[in-house]
């Protein structure tokens, strides 16, 4: 017990956590007790490493086959918790598999068989189809946000993938959302429900209407922005056509954003919220793919500029802000002839400036983001990056931003008055063994 209590502490260290919430601390104790459990909380409240940490007690290190089995709806969800199991460094090996990039890199990496699998279920099906590992010591079950997974159309690959595991052991199944009915081949026989839906999560969270003269309230969202200030936040769209439109007047206004949606490449995706984690971006536009399922830092306020259809998608938009215990602010906009949906509270519109010109202009952006052309299989790290820019590229430690580090590249936030000048002295180097490529991006 006091190894395993060390482990623990050594693995939050890792992950910069000083303590487990009171959700994390109860949930790990019944997933370890129990063989069907349903973990019903907000988004942003920990629900990943609510159910790695036991999931890794029950791993075996002398097994060489995959034992645990994260079945995700998304791409980003896959990468996050690749991503969380690898910071952890528990020393079982990890891999995440996804539509959306070739087939050829998932088989390479599988070569070497990972303890924990976690991939959509799509493309997890068409591993399993074609027989490319054992299924056989895959004893552990994760649907993380199985109700996703369930809306967007993953039943019959869900089911297919659960028939081909006839030695489950353990189900677990998470979710942001209540209500939704578990289908029978999951197989979750008697499970325990843990439930911190309701735990304080209102309290900490201000809804506010901002009325829009105009049917488009384009104008009013860029008054609304300088109205915030210099702050990370996500305005969250209905459309693609949307955000086309709201990137346009951003641009229009001198206003920095990233946008994200399911109509972009994945790479393209990726690279746009490495660019609003590390600040080169501090607005994301984006649809309702971004309310859920991807790794982004605490935020004070999200904007509806167009407000979604049903409860349960505007529940998952507010749970980017006001995450745990902190508040935040959820803006709706308004047009002054839009009627609101019946789960919307009439509450009085706040007021802010008419006039986005007595407003002060938004800072000018710090940061810009440059991408490197080598990653962990190089074996190139962190420290070895940070080593390049600080020695060859003769930056100082307070001008070197975030360094995310990738299976095969990497991206460095750097002062973007000196961008130009370290591609200039830093592309065509060498890092480690490798000669990398250093571009912006």
């Amino acid at each position: 017990m006091a190894n395993r209590i060390r482990e623990q502490k050594d693995i939050l260290a890792k992950l910069k956590i000083t303590a487990l919430n009171p959700m994390q601390a109860e949930a790990i104790g019944l997933i370890e007790k129990t063989a069907n459990t349903v973990l019903l909380s907000p988004t942003g409240t920990g629900k990943t490493l609510a159910f790695l940490l036991p999931i890794i007690e029950t791993l075996d290190a002398a097994c060489t086959e995959i034992q645990a089995l994260i079945l995700v709806p998304s791409r980003e969800l896959a990468i996050q918790i690749e991503q969380v199991v690898r910071t952890m460094g528990s020393g079982f090996k990890v891999n995440s598999v996804y539509g959306g990039r070739p087939m050829s890199k998932d088989k390479i990496e599988l070569k070497h068989t990972p303890a924990i699998l976690i991939g959509t279920p799509g493309r997890i099906v068409d591993h399993f189809s074609n027989n490319r590992f054992s299924k056989t010591s895959i004893k552990t079950l994760v649907l993380d946000e199985f109700d996703k997974s369930l809306e967007t159309g993953f039943e019959n690959e869900m089911r297919a993938i659960i028939q081909q595991l006839p030695q489950l052991n353990k189900r677990i199944l998470t979710s942001a959302t209540q209500g939704v009915e578990i289908p029978d081949f999951v197989g979750l026989q008697a499970p325990t429900t843990l439930n911190y839906l309701m735990d304080k999560k209102g309290s900490n969270l201000a809804v506010k209407i901002v009325l829009a003269a105009d049917k488009n309230k384009l104008q009013t969202l860029v008054e609304l922005l300088l109205h915030i200030g210099n702050q990370p936040g996500i305005i969250f769209c209905n459309f693609k056509d949307s955000i086309e439109q709201v990137s346009a007047y951003l641009d229009k206004n001198g206003i920095n954003y990233a946008r994200f949606s399911g109509g972009m490449e994945q790479k393209d995706r990726e690279r746009s919220l490495i660019k609003f984690r590390n600040g080169t971006c501090q607005v994301l536009i984006a649809t309702d793919l971004a309310a859920r399922g991807i790794d982004i830092p605490e935020m004070k306020y999200i904007i509806h500029y167009e407000l979604p259809r049903a409860v349960a998608e505007f529940t998952h938009r507010n749970g980017r802000t006001a995450r745990v215990n902190a508040a935040g602010t959820a803006y709706v906009l308004q047009w002054t002839k839009e009627r609101l949906p019946e789960f919307m509270k009439r509450d009085e519109p706040i007021t802010i400036s008419k006039k986005a010109g007595h407003q002060p202009l938004p800072k000018p952006r710090y940061w810009e983001t440059l991408f490197i052309s080598g990653g962990r299989k190089d074996k190139i790290s962190k420290g070895d990056i940070a080593g390049l820019f600080l020695k060859q590229g003769g930056m100082n430690k307070d001008q070197l931003g975030i360094i995310e580090l990738k299976q095969d590249c990497a991206f460095v936030a750097v002062p973007l008055s000196i961008a130009r000048e370290l591609v200039d002295k830093l592309n065509n180097t060498r890092l480690k063994k490798k000669k990398v490529r250093v571009i912006i991006i």
